[in-house]
């Protein structure tokens, strides 16, 4: 199979003949991997936007050819197009970003967040709705430009538990998250929600809203790979979540273990996309992430369904 087909065999939740998928929301590592990085793409001379536009595009395939990833990921419209120019999309899934729900505020926004939901709540769903507008219109334009599949990367969870409490997140991010989702997939798209942290308070919500997958299913907010896929195995597409902390910081023999624990409890049926719990973030040591493929080449084939990886 193409990577390509590997992506899409998951997202409608079944297994690929071969190999799990594997791709990074974002790939952060290229300067180590080849000894080159992104070009900027704004702020830069408008004779130059092309040729960096080129040039990204050509990296992103490198990449994914190197690392034998399904997915490229990217928001940047040109970028896209370029990608779909230069035949990319006929090996790897292509993919854009587009959300506008509510996330975690930062330190300069969140006391007036907070004000705004108890004081101000009409405002807010005014202005939540313009954000829903904007980020369906965005996905319009990328899926135009050749994205078929659409990341959703409003951040909802601490480690501890959402921001809001599951009445507050039914009242001003479901019904958003839903409609964005749905108008998505209705511009034929597929869609992957993401959220780091404890998800399980709100996660029936966001189920509920019928994303095709979900990332990351943080373990360092206590997300049980294992639980999800008991519950949800059969509505969604598991992407993630080998434990990123481990990675930076942890031995090899933990770092196995959370791999191996991913595609144990990830592959069976498939509908399972295997990865990192965040992203491949710049800092963490390329053999770390270049080890955690290793053992999916070795244990993240489907002979078996996933009964090959051991306890």
């Amino acid at each position: 199979m193409t990577p390509k087909q590997r992506a899409l065999a998951a997202l409608r939740h079944t297994a690929p003949d071969d190999i799990v998928p594997t791709f990074e929301l974002e790939f952060q590592l290229a300067q180590e991997l080849l000894g080159r990085d992104f070009r900027p793409v704004w702020g830069v001379a408008p004779d130059e936007v092309d040729k960096n536009v080129a040039y990204n595009a050509d990296l992103h395939v490198e990449i994914a050819e190197r690392l034998d990833h399904s997915i490229i990921r990217t928001s940047h419209t040109p970028t896209l197009r370029r990608l779909v120019e230069i035949g990319a999309g006929e090996r790897f899934l292509l993919c854009g970003e587009a959300d506008g729900t509510m996330a975690i505020p930062d330190g300069d926004t969140m006391s007036d967040l907070v004000e705004e939901i108890y004081e101000r709540p009409d405002d807010l769903h005014v202005r939540l709705a313009k954000q829903t507008d904007d980020a369906v219109d965005s996905g319009a334009r990328q899926i135009e430009a050749g994205a078929e599949l659409l990341t959703m990367c409003a951040d909802y969870c601490f480690n501890q538990g959402p921001f809001l409490s599951p009445s507050q997140f039914a009242e001003f991010v479901t019904p958003y998250l839903h409609r964005t989702i749905e108008a998505h997939r209705r511009n034929g798209a597929y869609v992957i929600k993401h959220t780091d942290g404890d998800l399980m308070p709100i996660l029936d919500q966001i189920v509920a809203c019928e994303p095709d997958g979900l990332h990351s299913l943080d373990p360092q907010g206590g997300v049980d790979i294992a639980e999800i896929k008991r519950r949800y195995g059969d509505r969604l597409c598991l992407c993630g979540n080998v434990n990123c902390a481990l990675m930076q910081t942890g031995t090899f023999d933990e770092i196995r273990a959370s791999a191996l624990y991913a595609l144990r409890s990830g592959m069976p049926g498939g509908g399972f996309i295997y990865c990192t719990s965040n992203v491949a973030f710049k800092g963490l040591p390329l053999e770390r992430y270049l080890y955690i493929l290793e053992l999916r080449q070795e244990f993240g084939r489907y002979d078996g369904r996933g009964s090959n990886v051991p306890d």
